[in-house]
Order: structure tokens, then C-alpha cells, then sequence
């Protein structure tokens, strides 16, 4: 009756997918069916992790991702973990035979953001290649099922894909990373004073690091490709309106696109998709 467990992990999963995030709830229902439960297991598993760094002030966050670590350690060898989330987790993991590494990578960035408050470029590209990067590889392992020569093909997009939703989370989000949290991801800019010049380099680096995963979208696998494009559609929307408010504004509050926005998005994305990918 274990299956009945799995069920319910699944389902824990994705419950905590949709409640966190309405864009890429929207992109997976729009990957073919037998995808979306595996990326369900992907997000739930990020999303945790994110969670004790971000949220859990009153709690002893450190013991909480060295439970989180060594309790994955024990699901993913054994099978089974009594945590949902990390059930549905390892069975995407065994099932698609994702590496350790990137896994480690990811734990090893959320840690990070235990101890550090301000990044150097060398700490700043490590951290997005743990806390996006691999994450993207993760998916792409799914996206992919056991096809070794088209992941390896496709790599270095969803690597750029990745980077590219942190980075525009990152400006989303200045305000509550810089302000509530003291962080300062961004190396170099002067967040007390944050100028259009500071945040144009940003935003190039961004829009090219766009260009290049929109490549590596077209070649996906076709059962993959309409939902991963309808998120990158949403942040690509969402990077636009960043780009459009001024800096101080961005320095002041959190940028959205509102929930009853987000509808029109992925019909309008749905239509896009039809000549971006040609």
C-alpha cells in the first residue's frame, strides 16, 4: 500500500507548488501529464529548503538544514522518508537518476544564505549556480527522460534559463533580501544608493542570459517545451515591468504581475508560443 503514501506526496507537493507559486503551477499544468508530478517533487523539495532560510527567524535554522540534508541523504537512500515532501522528492531522484551533486550544490547554496549577508562575484556566481542553475538541470533531467545526449545538448541553457528566474527574483525582491533580511546578492552596487546605471548592467546581463535560454526552450522535447515557455514568458513579462520602474521604486517595493494578470499572461504565452518557437 505504499503507493497510497507516494499519492499523497505527490499531492503535498504539488498542494505546496500551487501555493507558492501561481507562474509555475501555471507551467507545469501545461507540461504533458506524465512530467508534471516530477516537477511537482522538484519544487516542493526547493521550495522547503528555501523556506528555513527565509522564513523560520524564530527557529534554529541551522540544526533545521542539517536535518534537511541528512534526512535527504536517508530518502534518497532508502526510498522513503516519513517527510511527504522528501518521499516525493527521492522518487523523482531515483526515478530519473539525478546526480548528488546537483542536489549538494543546492543544499550547499541555501547554506549560504545562513552566514553570508554580501557576495563577492566569486560567492554571487556560486550561489546561482546552487540555488538556480543545477535546479534547472534538475528539471531538465525530467524534461529529458534518460535521453543523455539531448541533456547534455540542452545543459547550458537550462543553466542559463535558471539563472536568469533568480536574477529577476533577486530585483523583485531587493526590498524584503536587502531591507528585512540584510542581504545584498548583487556584488558591487551600493544598495543604499541604487542607481539606474547599477541596475541597466544588471538588467543586460539578464535580458542576454533571456536570449540564450530561448534557444535551448525551441529544442526542447515537445512534451516539455509549451510549459517551461509559458514560464519563461511570465518572467520575461515580469522582467519588462522591473525594467520600467525606477530604481528607488524597485529599492521600495516588491514588483508583481497581480494574480488576475497572470491568466491573460498564459493565453497570451500559449498564442506566443506558436511563433517564438517556430
Amino acid at each position: 500500500m505504499k503507493s497510497l503514501y507516494d499519492n499523497l506526496s505527490a499531492t503535498c507537493s504539488k498542494t505546496t507548488t500551487q501555493l507558492y507559486s501561481t507562474s509555475f503551477s501555471l507551467g507545469i499544468y501545461f507540461l504533458k501529464p506524465a512530467l508534471r508530478a516530477p516537477i511537482y517533487g522538484i519544487y516542493g523539495f526547493v521550495r522547503l529548503a528555501d523556506e528555513i532560510v527565509d522564513s523560520f527567524h524564530d527557529y534554529n535554522k541551522e540544526f533545521m538544514m542539517n536535518k534537511i540534508r541528512q534526512d535527504t541523504v536517508e530518502a534518497l537512500r532508502d526510498g522513503i522518508s516519513i517527510n511527504p515532501i522528501l518521499n516525493s522528492f527521492q522518487h523523482v531522484v531515483n526515478t530519473y537518476n539525478i546526480e548528488w551533486e546537483l542536489i549538494d550544490t543546492f543544499l550547499k547554496s541555501m547554506e549560504m544564505d545562513l552566514m553570508k549577508t554580501e557576495y563577492t562575484s566569486d560567492s554571487y556566481n556560486e550561489y546561482i549556480l546552487g540555488s538556480a542553475e543545477v535546479v534547472g538541470l534538475m528539471c531538465l533531467r525530467v524534461f529529458t527522460e534518460g535521453n543523455q545526449q539531448q541533456f547534455d545538448e540542452l545543459k547550458p541553457f537550462a543553466m542559463k534559463l535558471g539563472s536568469a528566474f533568480q536574477k529577476v527574483n533577486f530585483l523583485r525582491d531587493l526590498k524584503a533580501d536587502y531591507v528585512d533580511l540584510g542581504r545584498t546578492y548583487f556584488p558591487g552596487v551600493n544598495f543604499d544608493h541604487f542607481s539606474s546605471k547599477e541596475k541597466e548592467k544588471i538588467q543586460q546581463e539578464i535580458e542576454e542570459e533571456f536570449e540564450q535560454a530561448l534557444i535551448g526552450i525551441k529544442r526542447l522535447p515537445s512534451g516539455a517545451r509549451r510549459g517551461v515557455y509559458l514560464a519563461y514568458y511570465y518572467y520575461k513579462k515580469l522582467f519588462l515591468r522591473i525594467k520600467e520602474t525606477p530604481p528607488e521604486k524597485v529599492m521600495n517595493a516588491r514588483i508583481r504581475i497581480p494574480d488576475h494578470d497572470k491568466v491573460g499572461l498564459m493565453f497570451r504565452s500559449l498564442v506566443r508560443h506558436q511563433f517564438d518557437l517556430l
